[in-house]
């Protein structure tokens, strides 16, 4: 078995102060966010959240439907329980709706 002496905690700590100062710091996740289809309907309608933030919609319907944002995200077709799932990336107002059922219409808006 090896002993440790001095130096060696020295060096250790040495290294590990070098690796918190060079590493990048992370940055906090945001939080992610639940959207549900139910009875023709988004729910709910309007969200606010940060950059990063990933929203998932989930199609409680017994009927299909699809989420698009015209020329920002576009889902396949969600059949009951399917989810789709979009994480924000730069500020601004996301309106979406259903390309299967145009009445149905929802906002994200990313700060």
């Amino acid at each position: 078995m090896k002993t440790l002496n001095r130096r060696d905690f020295g060096v250790a700590f040495g290294l590990s102060l070098a690796a918190a100062i060079l590493l990048p710091a992370t940055t906090a996740r945001a939080d992610d966010v639940e959207v549900h289809i139910d009875n023709f309907v988004f729910q709910p309608a309007e969200l606010q959240v940060k950059v990063g933030t990933t929203v998932t919609w989930t199609n409680r319907d017994d009927i299909p439907h699809a989420i698009v944002s015209a020329g920002k995200f576009r889902s396949k077709t969600l059949d009951t329980d399917d989810k789709f799932s979009f994480t924000f990336t730069n500020a601004g107002d996301y309106k979406y709706f259903c390309s299967l059922h145009p009445h149905m219409t929802g906002m994200i808006k990313v700060e």
